[in-house]
């Protein structure tokens, strides 16, 4: 398994972490932390790759090109919201709303929003995270087989997340299987 948590940080790329108000960053870094957290668990997505697309955080597999671009956005024009960006022809944004029609606020078929006071379903993030950067190796099954796969696949981890593992930030709010980022 690779260690990404303790990746260093693209300087670009903390740079537009770093402009972000004071109550989002934290917000914003621990999505970045559990993209890590979450590649670091499936291990065989190979190297990480953090740069800025559209100027803001992405992450990409470009060695093994199993996954599909996240991005880490938070809009002025928006600014109670942040969200998690994926390629809207990728059709991830169905898988999860078909497995999580509850958990996830939807913006359209390319983001899961969330509000700055929202709770993070932490455990069903990380799942969602784990179909993206595998993507090319399971778009062609079916929703189904897919979420088996991430389930096998990222199962000891989503189970250390449940329990308060690796991916909460210290001085997070864990209840049951969602993360409160608020301060």
């Amino acid at each position: 398994m690779t260690k990404y948590s303790n990746m260093d940080i693209n300087p670009e790329v903390a740079a537009v972490f770093d402009a972000y108000p004071d109550d989002i960053k934290p917000k914003l870094m621990f999505l970045r932390k559990l993209i890590l957290d979450t590649a670091a668990s499936i291990g065989d997505v190979g190297e990480l790759e953090e740069t800025l697309k559209w100027g803001e955080p992405s992450y990409l597999t470009p060695k093994t090109k199993s996954g599909s671009t996240i991005r880490i956005a938070w809009k002025k024009s928006q600014a109670d919201q942040y969200s998690l960006f994926f390629k809207c022809t990728a059709n991830l944004i169905p898988a999860f709303k078909e497995r999580f029609p509850e958990k996830f606020n939807f913006g359209g078929n390319r983001s899961l929003d969330f509000h700055i006071h929202d709770e993070v379903p932490t455990k069903e993030l990380s799942l969602c995270i784990a179909l993206a950067l595998t993507y090319h190796r399971n778009k062609k099954l079916t929703f189904t087989e897919r979420w088996n796969m991430m389930e096998k696949i990222t199962s000891p981890f989503t189970e250390a997340v449940q329990g308060k593992g690796s991916a909460v930030r210290k001085g997070d709010d864990v209840q049951d299987d969602t993360v409160n980022t608020n301060p």
